[in-house]
């Protein structure tokens, strides 16, 4: 289904049948390897971003990862006539108080810096020993379809941050997460690995279940 041609409407390719709320790439990757195995029969063509359909990015303005999630899939959903699927994820660390949180992309004061956000958290823990530096990523998934069905799911990764960014892959703050009961920080796991676990993968795995629904509706 293509949405109208009319003003707050975006056109989507033939052929699409879920999109993603996020205009980040690694982001699509991911969440396109991580709905791979529990929905074989869905063409990865058919599912894209935001970006892909040059769809605007509604303000942000709520004050839970879950509220942000659910601005961004509902305002995809109305503006595509498809479901859509957003996430809205973060870091927390306890001797912050939780904080980033919800600005955790845009930390360091510019949106998407992953350099600047590690190396001013890296300098705001720097007198912080190991033992006091547990964290978290948290991840809330939403799905809105266009009848407006909505479901949310929390998606956790507890850890500990290591001293300085280490391994290559991953994105964000994973090059500093340890994952509880790892060495690797989430950058020096392989991306099989790090979607087995990642707060991510969790949260849409959650969701796979309703997205099904919704595609076979």
């Amino acid at each position: 289904m293509t949405a109208p041609d009319t003003p707050g409407h975006v056109a989507v390719p033939p052929g699409a049948r879920l999109l993603l709320a996020t205009h980040n790439a690694h982001k699509v990757a991911e969440l396109r390897a991580i709905l791979a195995p529990a929905l074989p029969d869905l063409d990865p063509a058919a599912v894209l971003g935001a970006g892909d359909v040059h769809a605007p990015e509604p303000v942000e303005d709520g004050v839970t990862f879950a509220e942000n999630a659910l601005i961004k899939a509902r305002a995809l959903a109305a503006a595509t006539g498809l479901p859509a699927v957003a996430d809205d994820s973060g870091l927390s660390v306890d001797v912050l108080g939780g904080a980033p949180g919800i600005f955790s992309a845009r930390w360091a004061g510019r949106h998407g810096d992953d350099a600047a956000n590690l190396a001013l958290l890296l300098a705001q823990l720097s007198d912080v020993p190991p033992a006091h530096r547990r964290a978290r990523f948290v991840c809330a998934a939403a799905l809105v379809t266009p009848d407006g069905t909505e479901h949310i799911e929390i998606g956790t990764l507890e850890g500990t941050l290591a001293a300085a960014p280490r391994g290559e892959h991953g994105f964000g703050y994973d090059p500093v997460l340890v994952p509880l009961g790892d060495t690797r920080t989430c950058a020096e796991l392989t991306p099989a690995e790090k979607n087995a676990i990642s707060h991510r993968g969790q949260a849409f795995r959650a969701l796979v279940p309703h997205l099904v629904a919704a595609l076979r509706a």
